[in-house]
Parts: structure tokens; C-alpha cells; sequence
């Protein structure tokens, strides 16, 4: 029943607003003017043109192919059209994504029913409605970019990787991978989710007997001293958790003993991988399939991006990980800075004040060293005015020439309390494998396209203990943002004295 109501929601709130956009925006806008031609190529089975404009692969254009092809029937029956490219229009192009959309509200109620099995299933749902509301994915919902597919495929893989699905799970993360070439990071660390959980399943129900540390110790050793040489790599679980189909999830891990560390995290893994290859093998082995299969598109491509590359050159942005800490937690606001959160973040470095000063010197260190060095204005952000990070670049961050060093202690705070978050529901090598896969898929990325971030902002706040208070306080301002952008996209149109043409704010 959840997700019929998540499903029934999210449509109500797409789909009138689709049409008002396509009523007021009939033609294509921004990179609209690369996709949706490319897209009736291919309604044509013009499957051999190809746009060097494009940048990413043509996942999207195939889901589109394949929902023009199941209404097709419906608007040649009512003679709204009268063949199959004719229908490949602008507005039905579009409205692939707020299919799309209604899919991804589904995928995020299943994934949180199964992260927190505790929570009652009127507030999943309207936890799951909120987060579907997320501002980035929810304002090109109603443009054809590939965002919301290129969500929805990841988040598919992942609901399949809790599900224990990994060759079903493979498959999607192979057509996230064809959507947009970036998701290979992610489809990596749902394997390595994957294979954690593989090894918290097998460390719970059957311990695994090698010493890793062997010691001289007489056959006639009591039981107690036996069992204490493999103590870090036993995991004790509640009733609860062992009735539970799933282990994966949030009460599971936070069971795990409170001692265990990464690097006990890490000889678990080893342990479990060693006595289990052959099965961990055959699981994974679609995954190493993929990575190797993407690895060969790279050198044979000569890079990462289909086209444009020089606009789109990998570079060590490291502040743009900065950005990332930053923007998503103030998209969690209500939860990030509240009291509570901050007692207990404070809490967590008081227990260790001579490790916390260190870690927080270190981070320090790395911010400033970052944003002194490593700062970059792409071509794209500083010339195009329609872009909310145009103002944001040059109003906040480069407003004058300390204001991006003031910024770094809120940079520090904010990736703090992702890491306290996560911690406290994951396992610590989870943590550490969530950090790579941000530093991986934002750093090369010269230009700061808050679209970037969406994908780990949903596995952050899947995986975030956020109280349904906060979830109210979160889709108010949900929907404020929502309401201002639509509004400034649609009602505050501009023009450019050097181009023809209406221009519009967008993110």
C-alpha cells in the first residue's frame, strides 16, 4: 500500500506541473538542445547519428524509445498522431523523466523500508515522498536531462544489492553505467556495500574459525582463551536482526560491537573473502565483468565523456568535494544543525579530545590547502548567468579574497557530521568506501554543477537517522525551494544582448 501511495503522490505533484512547463517552455532549453534531437533521431531509427556535443551515452534515449513505443498505440488509436516519430515530441520526451520520477519515489520507499525496518509505513511513505521532492532531482523531473534516469537506475541496483540480487543488480548498474558514464563509481560501491554485507552475514551466522594472530597456546586451552583469539571476528546480533530476511540495514549495523574498528572491519572482510571466494566469486564477478568492460571504453574512447572533452578535462578540483559536504548538509538542515546533533557531535569528539583536535587539524589543513590551491572557475560558470552557481561563485565564495578561506571551517563541520551520521548506522569501511566514492565522482569535475551531487545526497540521507519531525522540516523547505525555482524559471524570464532567444534561471 506504501508504495502505491508514494507512486500515486508523486504523481500528482509531477504531472500538473509538466504540463504548465511544457505549456509556458515548449521548446527545447539548455542541454535540451542536444538531447531531445538526438532522442527523434533515434525515433526515426536514425540509430547512426550521433550529436559530438553529447557527452554521455544514450541510455536515456533508449527509455524513451521504449515508453514513446508502449502510448504509442493509445494516441494513434485517439489519431493524436499519426506515426511513431511524430510522437517523439518535446513534451512526451519529457514527461519519460516524470515516469521516471514516480519509479524513483517507489525505489526510495522500498530502500528505506529495508535501511529501517522499525519505521511504521505511513511515515516511510511520507518520508519517501519528501525526499523525492529533493530540489535538484525533482526541478529537472520537468526538463529532458538524464539525472532522474541516471537516480533511478542507481538506486534500483542498490535496492537489489540489499536484496542480495547481484547479478540483476550488475545488470541495472551496466545500464546506469549507459545512462551516464559517472555512475561506474557508484555501481563500484554498491559492490563493495555488497560484499560487506556478504561478510557481516557470514561473520553473524557462522564464524569463521582462523587465527589471524596465532599464539602459543596449549591444546588443553579453556574455551574462553579459544574464543577470545577470534573475538574480532564475531558479531553479535539481536533477535530482532536475526529474524529480519535483510541484514542490511540500519539497526543490523548498529548492533555490530562497538569496539570494531576499520581495521577490524577490513580483516573481516579478508577473513570471510578468503574461506568464501569461490562464492564471493560468483556473486561478484558481473561487477569486475562491468569495471573491466568500462576500463576498455576509456582507452578506447581516450577518456571519460563522449563529446566536448575539451570542455569537460578531468582536473584535482578537490573543493568541489568541499561544496558537496556543505550543500547536502543544508539540504538537511533541520536535522544537521539542530541542537541535539551538534551535543552529539560534540560529544563524540569529547570522548578523544587529543584524536578529535588531530583529525579536525588535518581536515583543517586539507580545506585551506584545497581552496588556496586547487580553486578553479570553469569557463561555463563564469559566463553563463542562468546558472544559480554563477551567484553563488561570485556573490559567496569569491566575494572578496578571504571569504573562501572563512569558509572552510563550515566545509569541515559539514563533512564531520557525514561521517558521525553514517557512522553510527554503518559499518566504518562502509563509511570510508562512501568518502572514495564522493572524492572519485566529484574531484575530476572542473565545473560545480550542484547536479552532481544527487546521487551521493541520497545515499547520504537514506542512510541517515533523520527524525520525522525533521522530515516535516525538511519538505517544508522542500517545497520552498521547489516553489521559488519553478517560479523563477518560468515567471522571471531574461534576454542576452549578445543572443536571441528567452533565457531562464536554472540550477
Amino acid at each position: 500500500m506504501g508504495r502505491v501511495a508514494v507512486a500515486a503522490i508523486v504523481a500528482l505533484c509531477t504531472i500538473p506541473i509538466s504540463l504548465m512547463v511544457n505549456r509556458i517552455v515548449p521548446e527545447p532549453y539548455m542541454d535540451e538542445i542536444f538531447h531531445v534531437p538526438q532522442a527523434q533521431q533515434y525515433c526515426q531509427r536514425n540509430f547512426r547519428s550521433w550529436d559530438p556535443m553529447i557527452t554521455t551515452p544514450p541510455g536515456l534515449y533508449f527509455i524513451s524509445l521504449a515508453y514513446a513505443a508502449s502510448v504509442f498505440p493509445v494516441f494513434f488509436y485517439v489519431q493524436a498522431v499519426s506515426s511513431f516519430s511524430e510522437l517523439c515530441s518535446t513534451p512526451v520526451l519529457r514527461f519519460t523523466n516524470c515516469v521516471l520520477a514516480v519509479t524513483c519515489g517507489i525505489l526510495i520507499y522500498e530502500i528505506m523500508i529495508l535501511l529501517k525496518p522499525s519505521v511504521c509505513e505511513a511515515k516511510a511513505t511520507f518520508h519517501a515522498v519528501v525526499l523525492s521532492m529533493y530540489p535538484l532531482n525533482w526541478f529537472f523531473t520537468f526538463l529532458y536531462y538524464t539525472d532522474v534516469a541516471s537516480l533511478t537506475a542507481v538506486l534500483a541496483m542498490y535496492l537489489l544489492i540489499l536484496k542480495k540480487k547481484y547479478l540483476f543488480s550488475s545488470l541495472l548498474g551496466a545500464f546506469s553505467v549507459f545512462i551516464r558514464q559517472t555512475n561506474i563509481i557508484w555501481v563500484l560501491f554498491t559492490a563493495c556495500a555488497g560484499v560487506i554485507e556478504f561478510t557481516e552475514s557470514h561473520v553473524a551466522h557462522r564464524p569463521e574459525q582462523v587465527d589471524i594472530y596465532p599464539s602459543k597456546v596449549d591444546n588443553n586451552s579453556s574455551s574462553e582463551t579459544r574464543g577470545a583469539s577470534h573475538s574480532k571476528l564475531r558479531r553479535r546480533r539481536s533477535k530482532h536482526d536475526n529474524n529480519n530476511q535483510y541484514n542490511f540495514t540500519s539497526e543490523n549495523s548498529a548492533s555490530m560491537i562497538p569496539s570494531s574498528g576499520l581495521l577490524d572491519d577490513l580483516q573481516s572482510v579478508i577473513v570471510v573473502s578468503w574461506n568464501h571466494f569461490s562464492e564471493l566469486s560468483i556473486s561478484f564477478a558481473p561487477f569486475l565483468i562491468l569495471l573491466v568492460a568500462f576500463i576498455a571504453f576509456v582507452l578506447f574512447n581516450g577518456g571519460i565523456v563522449l563529446g566536448a572533452k575539451e570542455a569537460h578535462e578531468v582536473s584535482p578540483h578537490f573543493p568541489q568535494l568541499l561544496y558537496f559536504g556543505l550543500v547536502s548538509t543544508l539540504f538537511i538542515f533541520p536535522e544537521h544543525f539542530s541542537f541535539s546533533q551538534a551535543i552529539a557531535l560534540f560529544h563524540q569528539f569529547y570522548k578523544n579530545k587529543s584524536l578529535s583536535f588531530f583529525q579536525w587539524f588535518i581536515m583543517l589543513m586539507f580545506g585551506f590547502i584545497s581552496v588556496r590551491f586547487f580553486s578553479m572557475a570553469h569557463p561555463y560558470l563564469l559566463a553563463d548567468n542562468r546558472h544559480y552557481t554563477f551567484y553563488i561563485w561570485r556573490r559567496i565564495i569569491n566575494l572578496n579574497p578571504i571569504m573562501k578561506y572563512i569558509m572552510v571551517p563550515l566545509y569541515v563541520y559539514s563533512w564531520f557530521y557525514i561521517i558521525f551520521t553514517l557512522g553510527k548506522n554503518q559499518k566504518k569501511l562502509w563509511v570510508l568506501a562512501y568518502c572514495f566514492a564522493c572524492a572519485a565522482s566529484l574531484v575530476p569535475a572542473p565545473l560545480i554543477e550542484f547536479r552532481y551531487y544527487t546521487i551521493p545526497f541520497f545515499f547520504l540521507a537514506l542512510h541517515s537517522d533523520i527524525t520525522h519531525r525533521n522530515w516535516l522540516l525538511i519538505g517544508i523547505l522542500y517545497l520552498s525551494i521547489n516553489c521559488f525555482t519553478l517560479f523563477m524559471f518560468l515567471c522571471r524570464p531574461f534576454s542576452w544582448n549578445h543572443e536571441l532567444g528567452i533565457q531562464r534561471f536554472i540550477w
